[in-house]
């Protein structure tokens, strides 16, 4: 099975749906109320929104878990 779909076998279908979740082009967190700490254009991401290190991130998340509204509130944002 080939890894890639040629979007004019789906007319009807948008180009977005064909977008891989991995794609390190995407700026923003994949679910924007969890916090992934796999991810590391994710890890950027929350580490800059939070204005936190990247370690005071990861602290956080082992607290309080991937709740954005968790940490947040955790880290007093």
């Amino acid at each position: 099975m080939p890894s890639y779909v040629r979007i004019d076998a789906f007319p009807q279908t948008s180009r977005k749906a064909f977008i891989m979740s991995d794609d390190t082009s995407i700026r923003g967190p994949q679910d924007a109320k969890l916090i992934s700490l796999k991810e590391e254009h994710e890890v950027r991401y929350w580490t800059k929104a939070l204005g936190v290190s990247k370690e005071e991130l990861e602290k956080a998340v082992t607290a309080v878990g991937h709740s954005a509204e968790k940490v947040r509130a955790h880290l007093g944002k």
